[in-house]
């Protein structure tokens, strides 16, 4: 039985140029821009009123780098469940630069070539969430905009591919939790500023 006290503190990383663009960014390890580190500070006194049995990170630095701002970064575990989507042949490209030749593309229905598919960036999301039930307390994990939203459908018990019904945007905050022992979304895509 699920602690129905527990929060998950989900966040997705701040803005980088690649989200700017609207590029692909998956295993692309790039940093965040200015305006994206000054958004990410606006975590700090949010949750320093928390107090977290887990902090687990993406390696890569731009979800890293969110972690540290928001003040959590010394607490942190990095993890590799929670990279991006490894988007193969369509890392950096934008979703009208795959739609000319793949007009009915999306990621969280056709994968991608070379890439992961979404029943593979469900399982590592289903790991997460097993790591996060069987902690005692409150998490935060700091992510990325696609294996985030798989993450939101798996807490539901909904299928990978149902995360394209999730919006993300960077430097926003998410609360999943427990209505009565079922996994519920508190907050989702909440600006910081």
């Amino acid at each position: 039985m699920p602690d129905d006290k527990q929060k998950v503190y989900v966040i997705r990383h701040g803005e980088t140029e690649w989200s700017v663009s609207g590029q692909h960014t998956g295993m692309t390890d790039i940093p965040l821009t200015d305006n994206g580190r000054k958004s990410v500070k606006l975590l700090q006194p949010i949750l320093a009123k928390q107090s977290f049995a887990l902090v687990l990170t993406s390696p890569l630095q731009r979800a890293k780098e969110t972690c540290q701002l928001s003040g959590l970064g010394e607490q942190a575990e990095t993890s590799p469940d929670l990279v991006e989507w490894n988007y193969g042949e369509y890392e950096g490209m934008t979703s009208s630069q795959i739609h000319e030749n793949d007009p009915g593309w999306t990621v969280f229905v056709n994968g991608s070539p070379g890439g992961e598919n979404p029943e593979e960036v469900g399982l590592r999301a289903d790991r997460i969430i097993a790591r996060v039930r069987a902690v005692k307390g409150d998490v935060a994990l700091f992510a990325h905009g696609h294996i985030l939203r798989v993450l939101g459908a798996r807490w539901l018990d909904l299928p990978a591919m149902a995360g394209r019904h999730f919006l993300l945007d960077t430097s926003t905050l998410n609360i999943l939790g427990y209505y009565r022992g079922t996994p519920a979304i508190q907050t989702w895509n909440a600006p910081l500023f």
